[in-house]
């Protein structure tokens, strides 16, 4: 007989989830550059990466108006608990005519958890030149989403542990060109693409989409340094973390259209992985470029 989900959650429309991410992602102004963000309901564990870039992002464009993000660099420094608060410290470190940088400072019971410095800019009009849209990607709809893909794998599962594993649920559909195996990985070359975008409808805040974008940017993108040595975050022994996160945005998007994110991992060693992305439009636009070194620490079973 299957254990009993101690904390069941019931299942929610796809607007809902999106509302709870827009909810997540639009950060609480404390008072003049001080704002929280809001923990994550049901929160159990370690804070997602994503949802503290996005946060603290939004707290950065709060203080530029008028300016666009075009790029962000973060550390992160502890693990944060999901099940509490987050607050974040804006410093104006330059506000010129075109460009204005941010330092965000974010804390929890009083310990920085990550620092990230994001850069702005007035729209302006100049050279341009991009990456090609990659070759012979199939469309969304012809891939399954990662929900699909998790019912399909929970058969494989012990009882016990089924109902755990389905009840993630995400505002953001993703559906990967080669869906990853969770239980017994196999070596593969580190090159991936996924199609990602709001499971339901945004509204028209640019810097919104930016966050949201900046949240998603964080979804697999580790996994990809792992590829070569047939090897997950579920793997025994294994210990994962982000390190940092640094992304540039070049153009508008909409995170509630299909975008096509392309992953690979130059070099792993010393403990560490390398990641980049590329996250295009269907018609081809390079919107944004991603780049994240993660801790990917194999470690030996004690005797």
């Amino acid at each position: 007989m299957a254990e009993e989900d101690p904390n069941p959650r019931p299942k929610r429309t796809p607007e809902q989830l999106v509302e709870g991410l827009v909810a997540l992602l639009d950060v609480e102004e404390l008072d003049t550059d001080l704002y929280r963000g809001m923990k994550l309901p049901g929160g159990r564990g370690r804070v997602f990466g994503g949802q503290v870039i996005g946060q603290a992002l939004q707290a950065a464009q709060r203080s530029a108006e008028g300016k666009d993000a075009h790029s962000l660099h973060a550390y992160f420094m502890r693990a944060g608990d999901d099940a509490l608060p987050i607050v974040y410290r804006v410093v104006r470190d330059f506000d010129g005519k075109s460009f204005a940088t941010r330092r965000v400072i974010a804390t929890q019971n009083g310990q920085p958890i990550l620092n990230m410095a994001a850069s702005f800019q007035v729209a302006e009009k100049g050279l341009h030149h991009q990456d090609a849209f990659p070759a012979d990607i199939p469309p969304p709809q012809d891939l399954k989403s990662e929900s699909e893909l998790r019912v399909e794998a929970a058969q494989a599962m012990p009882e016990e542990h089924r109902a755990r594993f389905l009840r993630w649920s995400s505002p953001i559909d993703v559906r990967p060109l080669h869906p990853r195996n969770w239980f017994s990985p196999t070596a593969r070359d580190p090159i991936t693409y996924s199609w990602i975008k709001a499971v339901a409808p945004l509204g028209d805040d640019r810097a919104m989409h930016r966050a949201i974008l900046a949240y998603a940017s964080d979804m697999g993108l580790m996994a990809t340094s792992m590829m070569p040595h047939g090897v997950n975050w579920m793997t025994p022994g294994m210990q994962t973390a982000s390190l940092d996160h640094a992304m540039w945005f070049h153009e508008d998007f909409r995170a509630d259209e299909w975008l096509l994110y392309a992953m690979d991992s130059p070099w792993a060693g010393h403990g560490r992985g390398m990641n980049r992305g590329s996250i295009f439009t269907r018609d081809g636009r390079l919107v944004a470029s991603v780049a994240q070194e993660g801790l990917i620490r194999k470690r030996e079973p004690r005797r």
